[in-house]
């Protein structure tokens, strides 16, 4: 199953090594997620991230940075979907964001993977409760137009339902940057 780490949509002291160091520790894909950063700031932030990870560096925003940096690939919002029929793919990873089961079972052909969420009760966002019926997840999610991980509320316990209702693995926040210990939180996360 694979296991995807958001960042902080804030900033994070050390955030860089602590990146890094769940790099080390498996992290095969981090989605960079900073929507207040600028392009200045974010170049920053990439340029402060040992080079040999950026290949598995997902951009959110700014995503022409993607061509002074040779990241993973290119999320794309809800809002921004229509964008990736637009834009060069060259060997970037694509993903987008779904937040109805309606969507996911609408051809997506721009598009390497999906998140779906909120899936339960977030964890970074606290009033933000599960938008679906685990009975729902289970019908739909395995016969969804392109992979899906799960997104919202996901921790280290919830990781068998996840698998069990049929995403292809899970998207973390809160489960990682929430605790007092990102690393570890991320090592009990791969346990599961």
């Amino acid at each position: 199953m694979q296991l995807v780490v958001i960042t902080s949509p804030k900033p994070v002291e050390q955030e860089q090594q602590i990146c890094a160091a769940m790099f080390e520790l498996g992290l095969q894909t981090l989605h960079l997620r900073k929507p207040e950063a600028s392009i200045s700031e974010l170049r920053v932030w990439l340029k402060a991230l040992p080079e040999q990870y950026h290949e598995r560096v997902m951009l959110h925003t700014h995503h022409q940075l993607a061509e002074e940096f040779e990241v993973k690939g290119l999320h794309f919002r809800e809002a921004d979907r229509a964008a990736a029929a637009n834009t060069l793919k060259y060997d970037l990873t694509f993903s987008t964001s779904f937040h109805t089961l309606t969507q996911v079972q609408q051809a997506q052909p721009y598009f390497d993977y999906g998140f779906l969420s909120p899936v339960f009760q977030s964890i970074s966002k606290k009033d933000y409760p599960a938008a679906f019926v685990t009975g729902e997840l289970r019908e739909v999610v395995p016969q969804a137009k392109l992979p899906l991980l799960a997104l919202g509320g996901v921790t280290a316990e919830k990781l068998p339902l996840v698998q069990e209702m049929g995403f292809k693995g899970a998207a973390v926040l809160g489960a990682v940057w929430e605790q007092p210990v990102p690393t570890v939180a991320f090592k009990e996360l791969l346990k599961q």
